[in-house]
């Protein structure tokens, strides 16, 4: 039966649709520091679902993606959606991935109430709003002067998750296990199953990761019968890739790369040159294996030992995903080559 939802004190009911404040610890100053969330209802009965983002609090692409959602004035034809676009809002204040206790707030749940600051607010919201719903969508971006090719990271051994993330629509699915103490892992334990979007780089706007990030979660709420089903231009066959590894650079110096995101490398293939100041050729970077390049660093230096390009295997598949990737951009408006 359709009944009230309470979250931080608010009974919401079916039909309606609430803005609301979520109280963690204050600032130094005593200001109140809250956790934006808006709830929207349907009048029939239906899976919940949450979508979150920032909890890395410089990773902005997922609050662009939600106020667009919220500002769409979506009509839910069954079922809960619970938008919340900044959870670690201390982040986000300071423009940093992690909280001000100088924890990372992903590797902090299931937090407790009388734990570490990042350990009580992973506990307010894995209490207050995880443990209300069926499904979430956690977005994510890469790390600071790092890029990530839009792609999906789940539990894709469990046949319901496997069937979200690929009506998610990207082409690249990973098969990732759940790193410890992480939000995927506690709602995992709690019953939630969970899609990591990935996509876009840290303190950065990228149009195409929001615009797919935006069309993904339609996708996914309109599988789960939530929203109408909306029509697409062409249909994106995804690929699960079991496999993926970071080629790191074995000496330091000056980067000139070959390749970008979502390109498809061969097995040998010089990915990069790592120079001196004085123009000599230090190392050639190469591809270990055949694959697409899902995450590469942008910034042009390198010490020895950086991650530099992180390659997802598919066998022979390789590059047909390509392929889709390429689809992928061309649905998206030309402006999303721009990024703010």
């Amino acid at each position: 039966m359709n009944s009230a939802l309470t979250i931080a004190g608010v009974d919401i009911q079916p039909g309606t649709e609430h803005q609301l404040e979520l109280p963690v610890a204050s600032l130094y100053t005593d200001t109140q520091v809250s956790i934006p969330v808006h709830v929207i209802r349907a009048k029939k009965d239906g899976p919940k679902v949450f979508v979150s983002a920032a909890v890395h609090g410089d990773e902005l692409n997922g609050i662009e993606i939600i106020r667009r959602l919220i500002q769409s004035k979506l009509k839910l034809l069954k079922g809960t959606l619970i938008l919340v676009p900044m959870v670690n809002v201390y982040g986000v204040l300071n423009q940093s991935r992690y909280m001000p206790d100088r924890r990372d707030l992903n590797r902090c749940f299931p937090g407790s109430p009388k734990g570490s600051l990042a350990g009580r607010v992973a506990h307010t919201f894995l209490d207050s709003i995880v443990q209300h719903c069926d499904y979430g969508i956690d977005l994510h971006t890469g790390a600071i002067h790092r890029s990530n090719l839009p792609q999906i990271r789940a539990n894709l051994d469990d046949e319901q998750t496997l069937a979200l993330a690929q009506a998610f629509g990207v082409p690249v699915l990973l098969n990732a296990n759940v790193r410890d103490g992480s939000l995927r892992e506690s709602a995992v334990n709690k019953g939630t199953r969970v899609l990591l979007y990935e996509a876009g780089q840290a303190l950065r706007f990228d149009e195409l990761s929001i615009q797919t990030g935006e069309r993904g979660i339609r996708n996914v709420l309109s599988s789960l019968g939530l929203i109408r089903k909306r029509q697409q231009r062409k249909k994106i066959a995804p690929f699960i890739a079991n496999r993926s590894d970071w080629t790191r650079a074995s000496a330091s110096g000056f980067v000139c790369e070959f390749v970008k995101l979502g390109s498809y490398v061969e097995k040998g293939e010089v990915l990069a040159e790592i120079n001196s100041p004085l123009g000599e050729l230090i190392q050639s970077v190469v591809s270990n294996r055949a694959g697409i390049v899902i995450g590469k660093q942008n910034i042009p230096l390198v010490l020895e030992g950086d991650a530099m390009f992180h390659v997802a295997y598919f066998g022979s598949a390789a590059d047909e995903v390509a392929e889709h990737i390429e689809i992928m951009n061309d649905q998206i408006m030309p402006l999303t080559t721009q990024t703010i």
